[in-house]
């Protein structure tokens, strides 16, 4: 416990445009190597790039989502180095003037709770090709087709202090960018990889230890496996006498082990200077208004509407988490000093627990099926969550689908809890129509499988009471265990009643009139 651990982490996000970020090129995944690289991505003689507009409008679209400035005028820098997947000795980034700075990320963490993690910045640039090793015996091979893809570098300051604190923060900032469509999250085509640079000092101490970093990172388990050997390294070499060396790592999954792969660069390094064949990038307020304008309702948002309780509960609960100048503040003039709250404050509040709230923000698409199944029957807030985050996502997992691909509708799914709602069906019931719903190719309708198969639920008190009386002369020495005190007899005595009725009694009256008449 006498060290500290200090993790900052660089992400890179492939942007979700159709072509590249200076030139036209398709940047479709799973090509045939180097048939997506054109003139421009592979550097011929005379070339000039042209910037991806897409590309800017969601770097754009990502600072206005953290809170941070967007630059009124941003550079574009060569950073030189010499690679053999990188055709022009250069790759095109963003040095002194990044069109995104500061903002920041707030996470849950599993330490330390909520936690506001700041970012450095976010910068446009360039990805290189890729360089084959594992097909050519002794040989390498080049594939350019992932030169020129649009990036989007995010950079946290090193704020996070365990490796299971740095996997919160990647999986929120993974489920933002594919909440605000500006990347599809593909960790295995290599969409959103991770770097992590990782040092540890004494605990107490201001001044950083030597960072190593630890590059490509393109799963959750792999980020938490490698920051987790890399700070036993540290501590194991230092305390033994030995210094960290700055350096870039590699993670070896298969030895769960960090090795080195070059002595860590710094900026001197890369001879930066402004690129003569781009102007800088101008963005005007105008600009940044018609990118919030199409912005989405962002998940912090979404998630605080779902457990308010109500419209006043709602801005009272942002005005907690906020500056603490404006919690005095009227409801009028706080929606005015935040605008983009405005739209949230007039959609519908569930008063779901925390947990809920937090499953269904883990993706967009998630959240607007949940809602829709509300709206669609008006349907009791936490019941719909609970059909959502258990019967429909276990069927999706087993069937390895996404939310996006269910066979089943919010229509549909509405229409079965609205017979659990006004108690056509029980809940046991509705799961065996959730099942027959589910596998119908037609799509099916909840109502028509209730009446086929006869499963409407029996809530006519005096047939139940006739029931129960049965039951009861049935099974004297269970009626008997009960009036001495074994609780564990009645509910029995419920299963013999719902037996008898196929389970279609409606269990709340079952278990009120055999109270009755065994107390009787």
């Amino acid at each position: 416990m006498k060290w500290e651990v200090v993790i900052g982490i660089e992400t890179h996000a492939q942007l979700s445009t159709d072509s590249k970020i200076f030139s036209g090129a398709s940047t479709a995944f799973g090509a045939r190597p180097n048939t997506q690289a054109c003139a421009i991505d592979i550097a011929l003689p005379g070339v000039l790039p042209v910037l991806n507009r897409g590309a800017v409008e969601r770097a754009i679209r990502f600072g206005l989502a953290v809170g941070a400035d967007i630059s009124a005028r941003s550079v574009f820098a060569r950073k030189n180095y010499f690679y053999p997947d990188l055709p022009k000795g250069y790759q095109i980034s963003q040095y002194e003037i990044p069109v995104v700075q500061g903002g920041a990320i707030e996470i849950q963490s599993p330490t330390r709770g909520e936690l506001r993690v700041r970012l450095t910045r976010a910068h446009l640039e360039e990805d290189a090709g890729k360089s084959l090793h594992e097909d050519f015996h002794g040989m390498t091979g080049i594939d350019l087709n992932r030169a020129g893809t649009p990036l989007l570098e995010i950079v946290s300051e090193p704020e996070l202090r365990s490796a299971q604190e740095a996997v919160a923060y990647a999986r929120t900032l993974h489920t933002l960018v594919r909440w605000i469509g500006i990347c599809d999250g593909n960790m295995q085509e290599g969409s959103f990889r991770c770097d992590a640079n990782v040092s540890v000092r004494l605990q107490g101490e201001a001044k950083l230890g030597t960072r190593c970093e630890i590059k490509n990172l393109n799963s959750f388990r792999f980020i938490e496996k490698a920051i987790a050997f890399e700070v036993r390294r540290q501590i194991e070499l230092v305390e033994d006498g030995g210094t960290v060396v700055q350096e870039t790592r590699l993670y070896d999954s298969d030895k769960d082990e960090t090795r080195p792969m070059r002595s860590k660069e710094d900026a001197q390094d890369y001879r930066y200077f402004p690129d003569p064949d781009l102007p800088p990038l101008v963005i005007d307020n105008a600009w940044i208004e018609r990118v919030r304008s199409a912005m989405p309702e962002l998940p912090i948002m979404r998630r605080t509407r779902f457990m308010a309780t109500s419209r006043e509960d709602f801005i009272e609960i942002v005005k907690s988490r906020s500056n603490v100048a404006m919690q005095d503040v009227g409801d009028e003039l706080f929606e005015e000093s935040f605008p983009d709250l405005q739209a949230s404050a007039l959609k519908p509040t569930y008063g779901l627990p925390d947990h809920d709230a937090t499953t269904l923000m883990s993706s967009r698409a998630l959240a607007d099926y949940y809602e829709s199944v509300v709206a669609a029957g008006r349907i009791d807030p936490k019941l719909a969550a609970n059909w959502v985050l258990g019967d429909l996502s276990a069927a999706m997992n087993r069937a390895e689908i996404a939310i996006e691909n269910t066979p089943l509708s919010p229509a549909q799914l509405a229409r079965l809890l609205k017979r659990v709602e006004d108690g056509t069906i029980s809940g046991k019931t509705a799961k065996e129509v959730f099942e027959a719903l589910w596998a119908a190719e037609d799509g099916g309708d909840a109502d028509a499988i209730i009446a086929t198969r006869g499963l409407r639920q029996i809530s006519d008190e005096g047939a139940i009471d006739a029931i129960v009386d049965d039951v009861i002369a049935a099974n004297a020495a269970t009626v008997a265990e009960f009036r001495a005190g074994k609780e564990k007899a009645f509910n029995a005595l419920v299963g013999q009643a719902m037996k008898a009725t196929r389970g279609q009694a409606n269990p709340a009256q079952v278990n009120a009139i055999l109270r009755r008449k065994l107390a009787g």
